[in-house]
């Protein structure tokens, strides 16, 4: 894996597409790396920060508890987490419970029992549309447990 020392105005640019995209305050970056995974993405890791980017969008890595906790979120059912663990979308019907999103923002997905963190996604809807409905795609799923990302993080020293 190829990991690189991104410039001043690089790590500036990043970060203010993370702030736009996040809408949540960063603390002061130096020495922020990328780190190639696959054609389709890398992560950038920063001092108490990291995130994946993937095409134009940049989200936060499953690991990083602080900063997911910050994200509008959806809990699934015991029966949604092996599909969702294994990259699948989350549907409706898998849903227990959400928070207030917007079509298009990052939202988490955390299983109900354990509260724990399975994937980052957007949301084709809003959280309001997600309520009305009974069925169909609510999550798109980016970033999930043992995905390249995750396998990859694990090779990146600190």
């Amino acid at each position: 894996m190829k990991s690189n020392l991104i410039s001043k105005s690089e790590t500036s640019k990043i970060l203010e597409q993370i702030k736009s995209q996040w809408n949540i305050e960063l603390p002061k970056q130096k020495n922020v790396r990328t780190h190639d995974v696959n054609e389709n993405g890398v992560i950038i890791t920063g001092d108490g920060i990291t995130a994946i980017k993937i095409g134009e969008n940049i989200l936060p890595f499953l690991d990083d508890i602080t900063i997911l906790e910050k994200f509008p979120y959806v809990k699934v059912d015991m029966g949604a987490i092996k599909f969702v663990c294994k990259g699948a979308n989350v549907m409706r019907p898998g849903i227990t419970k959400f928070s207030d999103f917007e079509s298009g923002e990052i939202v988490c997905v955390i299983e109900e029992s354990q509260n724990k963190f399975l994937a980052v996604g957007k949301a084709e809807i809003s959280s309001k549309e997600a309520e009305g409905a009974n069925k169909g795609e609510v999550i798109k799923n980016m970033h999930y447990i043992s995905d390249d990302f995750w396998e990859a993080k694990k090779e990146i020293k600190d």
